[in-house]
């Protein structure tokens, strides 16, 4: 670090910080960075931001971590205070875009701050774009498995699509609009270019954005739609078990009551009487069959 604050040549200066722990983020910030700056570089919660303070400006974009990480935020944040000729930038889990950029960097790509931003915004939105279009290929797989899969597993499946789309879309969104308001800034180190690529990282952001927000209600009605289907089986059984309880109830009178242990019962001694019977319940028993098909209560 110290041997990149004596450097006095040309191109420029990029002092990255990762994977910063938080007692060490106030001992990153320099003297000469604005209490602004130094505040956004900082924060323990950070959200997309672009702001300008003179000609410098405050960039903070989120994008996939390098690492399969255990929060609530699906998506890490790097916090860079831009200007000309130099970029502080912090983050505080490894970022999956910033191997790339070091690569464009060593190949000589990257020659000044607004390419650095640029080659950010390009890689993490290029990096997260898969991502979400995977979520709408699972939705879609859902949705064909939704008449013939496990219902349980596919109403889990549902929620954790739901789920993701909403924690991805939280920072989408935001991203697209600092983009958007840092290529509207005229700073003379973001050239023609420059302004280019980050508007079209943002319109990739902002697609993105739409689709995650129609995975969201995709996900939502297709979850009503299960709902429903799972509603639909169980009354279907509850009037199968009622149609098979109404049929014997007649039946179980007419047995109980030849069946009482009593003198008097007609044909108790009839060698035809049992066979009679037996007769007699199927009869009922189709009869009444026959009236629920006709009232339509069960399907033929």
């Amino acid at each position: 670090m110290e041997e990149a604050e004596q450097y006095k040549g040309g191109g420029f200066l990029w002092a990255h910080v990762e994977n910063a722990g938080l007692d060490e983020l106030p001992h990153l910030v320099r003297a000469d960075i604005p209490e602004v700056a130094a505040n956004a570089l900082t924060a323990t919660e950070t959200r997309p931001r672009c702001d300008r303070i003179d000609h410098g400006a405050i960039v903070n974009i989120r994008g996939p971590a390098a690492t399969d990480i255990d929060d609530s935020d699906r998506l890490v944040s790097i916090r860079m205070w831009v200007r000309r000729g130099r970029i502080d930038s912090v983050t505080r889990k490894p970022l999956a875009a910033t191997a790339a950029v070091m690569t464009a960097m060593e190949d000589g790509k990257i020659r000044d701050p607004g390419d650095l931003v640029a080659a950010y915004a390009r890689e993490i939105s290029a990096t997260l774009d898969p991502q979400v279009a995977e979520l709408g290929d699972t939705l879609d797989d859902c949705e064909s498995m939704l008449e013939s899969g496990n219902k349980f597993r596919l109403r889990s499946t549902i929620t954790g699509i739901r789920s993701e789309a909403i924690s991805f879309r939280r920072f989408v969104a935001p991203d697209r609009d600092a983009l958007l308001a840092l290529a509207s800034h005229d700073f003379e180190w973001l050239h023609d270019d420059d302004r280019l690529h980050i508007r079209e990282a943002a319109d990739r952001f902002a697609r993105m954005a739409e689709e995650l927000e129609a995975v969201r209600e995709r996900s939502a009605l297709l979850h009503e739609q299960l709902t429903d289907l799972r509603a639909e089986e169980i009354d279907q059984r509850s009037l199968l078990i009622s149609v098979v309880a109404f049929i014997f109830l007649p039946l179980t009178f007419i047995t109980g009551l030849l069946g009482m242990n009593v003198e008097g019962i007609p044909d108790a001694h009839d060698p035809w009487a049992f066979w009679e019977i037996v007769i007699l319940c199927v009869v009922i028993a189709v009869g009444v069959l026959a009236w629920f098909v006709r009232r339509r209560w069960i399907q033929r």
